[in-house]
């Protein structure tokens, strides 16, 4: 994270190095990890990086529609101010793309008074990381996106609907989960990810069929570095997107686009390494360490209070539905996937949590900051998780995780752990443009209400 001006040698050396790149798309991810930002031309790059460019701190007040949330006081208040922002060292890459910007690089804003701006969600998870630096401990981290391929045209009732086959041109019906045929069918999409990844350096590593026609999943690689690990997932999304674009299909994180089919979801592993390089969440078996109970223990104590940052708009909600493999309350086992925080099966050297909760619609920078302030919570007040689940959680745990959208930004907003580990000035600021965004949302009058009530009632 770049409190300072960054070196210019970095640009000079790429535009050195490549010289046919003629633009570069300057890119900061808002509060709903939606990217946004410039696009300049090569012969401005090194001022970027020794004079930071403007852009307004109200990117961060923003809904998932690009309002501006007058209540984060980041609009009119401020008279919609600019921020400055530079480079965030070492994400200057070429972009892949066919067509379009030739590379791209990331960017972080500071405040006023010159210090990183409190708003920014990259900002606010390398803060928790740092506190994992005052115990000796690293976050090992690994991110998993689900997501949907779909056909660029809508069906008779203007509804997504999954793409044909480029191999069959039959349109995609069954649930082949792990099916090598369905991935067989996308090998030029997924060539393609897997090309654009290997040039932006996303280390995309395992790409499987997913529970659904038309889903799929594609694994990062485990990193020591969280902060660059989200970085990748908000890239890997844009890659996703275009790739499925070029080859006249749309790719979608939305949490659940069917209501009969499986949603996606975006898994976060964390392991937790000290200055040897062990795994202080290696045990004697596969349950782990204490340290990994503690971790655990504040991972389930906080997720009500963070629902809010894993499930972050109306759609989300609709994800969480009993038998669908999403977890419905606080629970965690060892290699069982109907629970919140499972340790998978494997090497002991290796063992690790994963947390299933959040939707690939979330903001993976919030989502890796909630699970591990949850983690770090729970290892300095050494948090007892209970016993872990075996067999079916639905079946044994009652439902205690928010089901609403409203009933999870209030217990967002009454969290003292939230507020410790996020900060007062981003709860604000996320909080408020959570309720405004909802109460648009419930404002729209629906066509099912009309076919139900119009007449009936």
């Amino acid at each position: 994270m770049a409190d300072k001006k960054p070196d210019s040698g970095e640009a000079r050396a790429f535009i050195e190095d490549n010289p046919d790149v003629s633009s570069i798309d300057l890119l900061i991810a808002d509060g709903n990890g939606i990217v946004r930002g410039k696009r300049i031309n090569d012969d401005h790059l090194e001022k970027v990086y020794s004079n930071g460019i403007c852009l307004p701190g109200s990117i961060f007040g923003l809904d998932t529609c690009g309002q501006t949330v007058e209540e984060t006081g980041l609009g009119f208040e401020k008279g919609d101010a600019d921020n400055m922002c530079y480079p965030v060292p070492g994400t200057l890459t070429l972009t892949g793309w066919r067509t379009g910007a030739g590379a791209q690089l990331l960017m972080t804003m500071l405040d006023d008074d010159g210090s990183r701006f409190q708003a920014d969600p990259r900002v606010v998870l390398g803060d928790i990381v740092a506190r994992f630096g005052d115990l000796g401990l690293t976050p090992v981290v690994a991110v998993e996106l689900e997501f949907y391929l779909l056909d660029t045209e809508r069906d008779e009732g203007g509804r997504p609907q999954p793409p044909k086959s480029p191999v069959t041109g039959q349109r995609e019906s069954s649930t082949q989960v792990y099916g090598m045929a369905e991935l067989d069918d996308y090998t030029e999409f997924m060539d393609e990810v897997r090309r654009i990844a290997d040039i932006q350096g996303v280390p995309a590593d395992t790409a499987v069929s997913e529970y659904a026609p038309g889903q799929y999943e594609v694994n990062l690689s485990h990193l020591p570095d969280a902060v660059r690990a989200c970085d990748h997932a908000v890239m890997l999304k844009r890659i996703v997107k275009r790739a499925a674009n070029s080859l006249g299909m749309e790719a979608t994180f939305m949490a659940k686009p069917y209501p009969e089919q499986s949603g996606s979801g975006m898994h976060v592993h964390v392991s937790l390494v000290d200055g040897k390089g062990r795994n202080v969440f290696a045990g004697d078996d596969e349950m782990g360490s204490e340290t990994l109970r503690w971790a655990a223990g504040g991972l389930m104590e906080t997720m009500s209070e963070a629902m809010a940052l894993l499930a972050p708009n109306a759609n989300s909600y609709r994800r969480f539905q009993p038998d669908s493999f999403v977890p419905l309350a606080p629970s965690w086992g060892v290699n069982n996937r109907t629970v919140a925080i499972r340790v998978p099966a494997g090497d002991l050297e290796a063992t690790r949590v994963e947390h299933r909760v959040a939707g690939a619609d979330a903001n993976p920078y919030l989502v890796m900051g909630a699970v591990l302030a949850g983690i770090h919570h729970g290892i300095t007040a050494r948090i007892d998780p209970g016993p872990p689940i075996t067999g079916n959680a639905v079946e044994q745990v009652d439902r205690e995780l928010p089901s609403g959208w409203l009933h999870a930004v209030e217990a967002f907003e009454d969290s003292d752990v939230m507020r410790d580990y996020l900060g007062e000035r981003f709860m604000q600021i996320y909080a408020a443009c959570k309720r405004f965004e909802r109460e648009s949302f419930a404002s729209h009058v629906t066509s099912l209400e009309y076919q139900w009530y119009l007449r009936t009632v």
